[in-house]
């Protein structure tokens, strides 16, 4: 019975010394990864929303989280440039986060895939810059195009989809159409031209 007890206490202090280990240590990351998010968001805005002011991007929020940002082409805040939001769809092994920029008739002006832990060497194609190129391949097939041009190949659309990566593929074309979507509603329509 003594073993057990001791046994118990051992671990009760093991337990303990992690526990406060793992808090400090929070402690002291957290606002290093939430300042790293931040940038990465900021980074994805300026990609997704090209003809907008960088310091005039807004966010809205709704139910207390951001449902989109509104881009305007100068900091008074007057003349739309865009809207952005961050779409995500589940890809082969994680959820995909994309960051879609769209002018105000609903067309797509940038988009910057933000987040992503896709197989090396197939999914993560859906990043890569060729040789000599400055952005991305795929997402360059995204813009001007709007939501009922977002069909990757494989389902019948025009958008090359990366070879052996189809389910990452189709995740951000899906994610990125049932988004333009929902702002669509959120903002009572796109303007007509």
């Amino acid at each position: 019975m003594k073993d057990i007890l001791k046994l118990g206490g051992i671990l009760l202090l093991v337990t303990a010394i992690a526990g406060a280990a793992l808090s400090m240590v929070n402690a002291i990351t957290k606002p290093r990864i939430e300042e790293q998010k931040r940038l990465v968001t900021q980074r994805a805005l300026t990609t997704a929303l090209p003809k907008a002011n960088p310091e005039a991007i807004v966010p809205v929020t709704e139910n207390e989280s951001v449902s989109h940002y509104i881009g305007y082409q100068t900091t008074e805040k007057q003349n739309i440039a865009g809207y952005a939001f961050v779409a995500k769809g589940a890809g082969y092994s994680s959820i995909i986060e994309t960051m879609v920029g769209v002018d105000t008739t609903g067309t797509v002006m940038g988009i910057k895939i933000m987040q992503q832990v896709e197989t090396p060497g197939l999914g993560t194609k859906i990043e890569e810059v060729r040789y000599g190129e400055s952005s991305s391949w795929f997402q360059d097939q995204f813009l001007n195009r709007i939501a009922d041009g977002l069909i990757v190949d494989k389902d019948g659309g025009d958008i090359i989809s990366v070879t052996g990566a189809t389910i990452s593929c189709r995740a951000v074309a899906n994610s990125i159409k049932k988004g333009m979507g929902e702002l669509e509603e959120r903002l009572g329509g796109f303007k007509v031209n």
